[in-house]
């Protein structure tokens, strides 16, 4: 079944061309990670900063396991310096009513 996933941003809007940037940079990867059915990228615009990662993958262990291979690498280190707040993660399974 496949599981949606949030994850909600807060980014310094002084580094948000960077941090698109450095988005854009990895977005590839994680389009070509095992179960990846989808990765887009939202901004706020009404709340500068707020980025909205919005993801369907095949299950949720797919997204578990693609989070435990970045962290590994090294990219949430690199994540890290352009957040204001931890990010939020939510999971969702489709209601089908």
């Amino acid at each position: 079944m496949t599981t949606g996933v949030t994850i909600d941003l807060s980014v310094n809007p002084d580094q948000m061309t960077e941090f698109l940037a450095f988005v854009r940079e990895i977005a590839p990867d994680t389009r070509a990670y095992d179960g990846c059915q989808l990765f887009d990228i939202w901004t706020d615009t009404g709340v500068p900063g707020r980025v909205l990662f919005y993801e369907l993958w095949d299950s949720r262990p797919h997204q578990e396991r693609y989070l435990a291979w970045r962290t590994e690498t090294g990219l949430m280190d690199r994540l890290g310096p352009f957040l204001t707040a931890p990010p939020t993660i939510s999971y969702y399974d489709k209601f089908d009513g």
